[in-house]
């Protein structure tokens, strides 16, 4: 324990202010988070609901890849913490952990809530206290100003700040980027918001858009500018989502902002190659394609999209495999900052 314990404040309770609260109170030190919502973790919660993907098992060269041209700056980072030191910090608190088929990485109760309320009890445990509703205005002097729910001021001094203000993504649940401004004041260099892990729009037909959104295409590859990932996406009204997508999501992104649009391939069968594909696909008979289709095993969103994607449908064999394996999915700009699962850019 440090010898002359210090005050710090921070200032966002989300994963990253709670898990700096609780680095800092274990190590003996006062700990009070600050936040302008009614309950911490609210954007933690919604990702939750579809069963709180926390890391992945890759190897961590792999993993590290996965972070693109930040990769040089915080490898050493999570050298120092990898997926196995959260999966432990995870079943610490009591939330047993396993691996998905995917080789993602899920609390075993599949929940967010039961996590988040094991956290809380520990931080509580370690002294830390909770300000809801006090939203932060900036500074006076040494001293940082916030309004209380009853929309008075308040001045709170501490030896050190963390912000932990978040991005500008899913705004109603608290990070609104409405820091951007005080920070810049204070000559803090910010690089604009853009969506991350976010969707695409596609210009469907009406017909396909009726028929096919809401619909997962399970088990497929997508490839953009020569990286290639596994997963699943899921067809929307506008356009195309899901993990496959949110996995290649920066480089679409960039393309799409240099190019004014992008192409996407995906592969309905990423674990056959074009000839076994071919040789499965024969012997068509007098069946129609949609049919022979299905036969073969394809759903039908995913013979759907072969429709969307595929004028000329006269194929032998084995370009109908070609084809499968490479179905082009032209995007032409993100579904918006808003409804992006996290945003880049920010404090530079």
């Amino acid at each position: 324990m440090p010898s002359s314990p210090k005050r710090f404040i921070i200032i966002g309770a989300g994963p990253c202010g709670l898990m700096a609260a609780e680095v800092l109170a274990a190590a003996g030190h006062r700990v009070a988070i600050y936040d302008r919502m009614p309950n911490p973790a609210r954007k933690f919660l919604i990702a939750g609901r579809g069963g709180l993907n926390l890391t992945h098992s890759e190897p961590l060269d792999a993993f590290l890849t996965r972070y693109g041209a930040a990769e040089d700056w915080l490898a050493a980072s999570i050298r120092a913490y990898p997926p196995e030191s959260l999966r432990a910090w995870c079943e610490g608190l009591g939330e047993e952990t396993f691996v998905g088929s995917s080789g993602r990485v899920f609390p075993r109760s599949m929940k967010a809530v039961s996590l988040l309320r094991a956290w809380l009890k520990r931080l509580e445990s370690l002294g830390v206290t909770y300000h809801p509703r006090h939203t932060w205005l900036g500074w006076h002097g040494n001293a940082l100003r916030f309004t209380d729910a009853a929309g008075q001021e308040v001045l709170v001094e501490a030896n050190a700040t963390l912000l932990a203000l978040g991005g500008a993504s899913w705004p109603r649940l608290g990070s609104d980027g409405g820091w951007v401004d005080m920070l810049r004041t204070e000559g803090v260099e910010i690089a604009p918001f853009r969506p991350a892990n976010g969707g695409f729009m596609v210009p469907w037909t009406a017909h396909f858009a009726a028929q096919c959104a809401g619909k997962p295409l399970k088990a497929i590859a997508a490839t953009h500018a020569g990286t290639r990932r596994l997963g699943e996406a899921m067809l929307t009204q506008q356009g195309i989502e899901g993990g496959v997508i949110y996995a290649l999501s920066a480089g679409l992104r960039d393309a799409i902002d240099t190019h004014g649009e992008t192409v996407l391939e995906i592969d309905l069968r990423p674990n056959m190659t074009v000839d076994a594909l071919a040789e499965k696909l024969g012997g068509r008979g007098s069946k129609s394609l949609s049919t022979y289709l299905k036969k073969a095993g394809f759903s039908a969103e995913a013979i759907g999209l072969f429709y969307e994607t595929t004028p000329n449908r006269d194929l032998s064999p084995h370009a109908l495999a070609a084809r499968l394996k490479a179905l082009p999915v032209r995007l032409t700009a993100s579904t918006g900052l808003a409804r992006a699962i996290s945003s880049a850019g920010g404090v530079t």
